[in-house]
């Protein structure tokens, strides 16, 4: 196969420093990929060269378009289109939500985001539910201070439940306030990243902006704000039904959590588990779902994702077996008869 670019400049950008995203096509697809000016030649399987042409022409439009393709691009674009040829890498790669005080773009970076983001637009209410680094605080707390720069809202509003991941820390010293901020930290670490430090601390003492634990909420009302509640796995079910009830007038809540990094005491449910079943249906909110494919941390954390869960469905499967085989030994063991007529 053979592709034609009109652009030479594009065509550095899109093939990547020393060619390395025309590497990755090559190891991800398993085709060969040769560079000669705004020309490729590829040659392979040809349902792996139908799809590395659409990766490149999609990726060339992006870049057309002012914007940047890094090497996880490739990587996404390749996963995304394996998972949907209806796909366009070039509307998720352009959704700039928010510019960050370093003036880069915050953008969906994949097919599951970009539905996230645009179920945030299109809803008053948004769970995010996913494995960890697959962005879904970072995109709320985005699209919030996106709002707050719009005027959409008039505060932004943070929490999370003050909950120890299998630890005790036992007496912290200082104020309240002190006591609570280690449990907030990803999310002034997340404030921190869009906006400079400055700004931040001014929007926190004004009070535009606040960092609360989930008890902090109970009898309010919050009007006119774009309310996150972070780590809402940990979050008990009457909690998470009262913070459902604190949204008033003219505001925004987006919910996210990992159901699989449960932290709450034994034989207590989690409030995200049961929201699941409990919403199902009800307009006007919506639920988007995140999965290993979709973490944008080191390519390593998405590695150890798998491996745990293929370790919890072989204990789901031992466990099962273990089940059934116990099941099977007590039908088959003999059953004291009645005695017989005689006997009696």
């Amino acid at each position: 196969m053979k592709i034609v670019f009109d652009d030479n400049h594009l065509c550095r950008a899109l093939y990547g420093e020393r060619e390395l995203h025309l590497r990755i096509l090559e190891e991800t697809l398993d085709i060969s990929v040769n560079a000669r000016g705004n020309e490729l030649q590829l040659s392979g399987a040809d349902d792996k060269l139908t799809l590395a042409e659409e990766v490149l022409n999609q990726l060339y439009f992006t870049l057309k378009k002012g914007f940047s393709v890094k090497p996880d691009d490739i990587r996404r674009g390749i996963k995304g289109l394996l998972r949907d040829r209806d796909i366009d890498l070039s509307k998720i790669f352009t959704d700039v939500i928010f510019v960050n005080r370093r003036n880069r773009n915050i953008t969906p970076r994949g097919h599951h985001q970009k539905l996230y983001v645009d179920a945030m637009r299109k809803n008053d209410l948004v769970f995010g539910i996913g494995p960890a680094g697959t962005g879904k605080t970072y995109l709320a707390m985005a699209m919030a201070v996106a709002a707050l720069t719009k005027k959409e809202v008039e505060r932004i509003i943070l929490t999370r439940p003050a909950v120890e991941a299998g630890e005790r820390l036992g007496f912290l010293p200082g104020t309240l306030q002190d006591k609570v901020d280690p449990y907030l930290r990803p999310l002034y670490d997340a404030l921190h990243d869009m906006l400079d430090a400055e700004k931040v601390d001014g929007l926190l003492e004004r009070g535009v902006v606040e960092v609360a634990p989930l008890a902090y909420m109970r009898g309010r009302t919050l009007n006119n704000a774009f309310v996150v509640l972070d780590e809402a796995q940990n979050t008990t079910a009457e909690q998470m039904k009262m913070f459902l009830t604190r949204l008033g007038f003219d505001s925004k809540a987006v919910i996210t959590g990992d159901v699989t990094q449960i932290d709450l005491p034994r034989g207590a449910s989690s409030g995200l588990v049961e929201s699941q079943r409990i919403l199902k249906g009800v307009p006007g909110l919506a639920f988007c779902y995140f999965d290993e494919a979709d973490v944008v941390r080191h390519p390593l954390v998405q590695r150890i994702i798998l491996a745990y869960q293929r370790a919890d469905e072989e204990k789901r499967s031992r466990y099962e077996q273990n089940r059934r085989a116990s099941q099977e030994r007590t039908n088959d063991a003999p059953k004291d008869e009645p005695p017989s007529q005689d006997e009696s």
